[in-house]
């Protein structure tokens, strides 16, 4: 079959036909499949057949894989392979219930940050012949794009910090949440860290905007009060519906997004008796920045 990437004609998205994901990709359709993810931000892979060992070879392709720091809900000797349902089996949970509520762009709370999530989804809840359980996205290319003109110049060269217990105790205070409360171990794994407001996307080459409601606490160059406030105008822009793209999932589909060049948030529109099982595995940029956050050669970055 031959490699096809279809566009969505929205903000973001493509299909990408033509391809077995069970079998390893050539130095030339990853390339391919890199400058898509990069150009599309969000790259479905329709009626795939994996088996999480298959998922997690496809993830590494593309860097290093995170493990949750939860360190819960891993598929059996795949810790890097986390499960997302809100199943229960002999009285205990399958996966994280509650994964992705939200507006937010993963491990953006860590020093190395995230390139790219690899989701499969084998049980999609459905409803009179919809499905339930969507992932919606925005393009921080265009958010920033669309940011007047006095903003970007007040917020060049500014750095904003993010937080994992910011998202963490959000989802703890929803009704019927079970997830428990950070341990000090968990909370010294993933101290606040820093980072660009404006990230340069190291597969563009554009600017894109890098703040997120789910993690991003402060931008530490403004008073609190201005802080506040700049990230309130920024949350409410960058969520503008000019921007959103929402994707609708069907089983076997593998779903993967670009961190740096969007947010997302997993729509909760399910109930408990309408099943969503998802395989994940998250990778980090490490093809792109150093440990330290600092960038590497773009040439390097994409060999």
């Amino acid at each position: 079959m031959q490699l096809r990437i279809i566009p969505s004609g929205a903000t973001l998205g493509a299909r990408v036909e033509g391809l077995d994901l069970s079998q390893p990709l050539d130095d030339e359709t990853f390339q391919a499949l890199l400058q898509a993810l990069g150009r599309h931000g969000v790259l479905k892979y329709p009626k795939q057949e994996l088996s999480a060992q298959q998922l997690r070879d496809f993830a590494a392709r593309f860097g290093e894989l995170e493990i949750n720091v939860a360190n819960a809900y891993q598929e059996p000797g795949l810790p890097e392979v986390m499960i997302l349902s809100n199943m229960v089996q002999d009285g205990k949970p399958l996966g994280l219930a509650d994964a992705g509520q939200d507006w937010h762009t993963d491990m953006s709370y860590s020093r190395m940050i995230a390139f790219t999530n690899v989701l499969y989804g084998l049980t999609i809840p459905r409803r009179d012949g919809k499905t339930l359980g969507n992932t919606e996205f925005c393009n921080m290319h265009a958010a920033y794009d669309g940011l007047p003109h006095e903003w970007k110049t007040r917020l060049e060269g500014m750095t904003v910090m993010h937080d994992f217990n910011k998202f963490w105790d959000m989802m703890r205070r929803e009704r019927g949440s079970t997830r428990p409360p950070l341990t000090d171990a968990q909370r010294a794994a993933k101290p606040p860290v820093s980072h660009p407001i404006f990230l340069t996307h190291p597969i563009t080459g554009k600017r894109v905007l890098y703040a997120n409601p789910g993690y991003s606490v402060r931008i530490n160059e403004m008073s609190q009060q201005d802080s506040d406030e700049a990230l309130a105008f920024l949350f409410a822009h960058q969520t503008a519906a000019q921007f959103r793209y929402a994707n609708q999932w069907e089983e076997k589909d593998l779903l993967m997004w670009d961190n740096m060049g969007t947010i997302h948030n997993a729509v909760a529109d399910y109930l408990p008796q309408e099943h969503r099982f998802i395989k994940r595995c998250q990778v980090a940029a490490t093809r792109f920045f150093h440990a330290d956050g600092t960038p590497r050669q773009r040439a390097a970055a994409t060999a």
